[in-house]
């Protein structure tokens, strides 16, 4: 299977980070599956770190050569995942969402046919089959 982690998923799974929900560090040290990462958190990272270096303490640069020494693979922007962004559901009544980067990320593994890996409880209402909330 291939799997794009979500950028918190990506960052506690380098980090062995205890809050990596036991599902997600299975699916990951699965050697049946291709783990993959996204330049859009690579650009997340990079702005967060830019606003609160206190916070986060590495760049997009940093990041992205983390991801490289574990072995996951990138996945750049295209124009078809922003065309995806249009297609992407959201359910009736869902609490509001407004993070440009998540609608990206799903959006991503949509086109690509990839299983979108996260903890964010906002993300299942998009209604993707693409999503796995762990």
């Amino acid at each position: 299977m291939n799997i794009l982690l979500d950028t918190h998923i990506l960052i506690w799974a380098l980090n062995d980070d205890p809050r990596l929900p036991e599902k997600a560090r299975e699916l990951i040290l699965d050697e049946s599956n291709i783990v993959y990462y996204s330049s859009v958190s690579i650009w997340e990272v990079s702005i967060k770190h830019a606003i609160h270096p206190d916070n986060v303490q590495f760049t997009g640069k940093d990041l992205s050569g983390f991801c490289q020494d574990a072995g996951f693979l990138p996945v750049e922007i295209r124009d078809r995942h922003v065309f995806a962004l249009e297609t992407i559901t959201r359910a009736d009544g869902a609490p509001p969402h407004h993070d440009p980067f998540d609608r990206m990320l799903i959006s991503q593994a949509k086109a690509e046919n990839m299983t979108f890996i996260t903890h964010d409880s906002l993300l299942p209402y998009y209604q993707e089959k693409c999503i796995v909330f762990v």
